[in-house]
């Protein structure tokens, strides 16, 4: 149940339907037979980055100075924010305007796109809180991250079948959850500093 809690919640932080729209505007001057080739290439790149984080999370903190109550409260901060341009889309959509000349390689795509900053949060935060329980967490990671990716890989299909609007009512349902994970993470971060 705890593995399946933790799946649910990285899988909602991936926001794999959210990103549609995004990889396609991004991979729109990318010829077509390249463009799964590129999302494959960029969704092995966030796993590696994310696996790393889960791995060392608590020693990039440290070599930082970083206290756990500063990552919760900085993740929880970054996802409040994605959270609201999901319920409340700019005209660059949930991350803004891109740079979509060329092939993307790591940014946007990989880096902040699906290995966002909220997402690295988290996983420092499920290895700091739960140091022994690291391959649950790791196990939730791989699921969620599998799920985004066949998402994200049949994106096209899955743009057709949705359309815009059914797309953009998930990304919003999916943004009023992230909300709540937000501010329990905002919560969690400021009980620990004050007790």
């Amino acid at each position: 149940m705890e593995i399946f809690a933790t799946f649910v919640t990285l899988f909602l932080i991936l926001d794999p339907l959210g990103n549609i729209p995004v990889f396609l505007s991004v991979l729109e001057n990318v010829p077509e037979n390249r463009r799964k080739k590129v999302i494959v290439r960029e969704l092995f790149i966030a796993l590696s980055l994310m696996i790393l984080f889960l791995l060392a999370g608590g020693t990039i903190l440290s070599t930082l100075g970083l206290s756990r109550e500063a990552v919760a409260i900085g993740g929880g901060l970054v996802l409040m924010i994605i959270a609201i341009r999901m319920i409340f889309p700019s005209r660059g959509g949930v991350m803004g305007e891109e740079d979509t000349d060329g092939e993307p390689f790591i940014v946007p795509l990989a880096v902040p796109l699906i290995a966002g900053p909220s997402i690295l949060a988290t996983l420092i935060l499920l290895v700091e809180r739960h140091p022994q329980k690291i391959m649950y967490s790791f196990i939730a990671l791989f699921m969620a991250w599998l799920l985004s990716a066949v998402i994200l890989y049949f994106s096209t299909d899955l743009y057709r079948i949705l359309g815009k609007r059914g797309l953009k009512a998930i990304e919003r349902l999916m943004g009023m959850i992230l909300i709540s994970i937000s501010v329990q993470m905002l919560l969690n971060g400021f009980k620990s500093f004050l007790t």
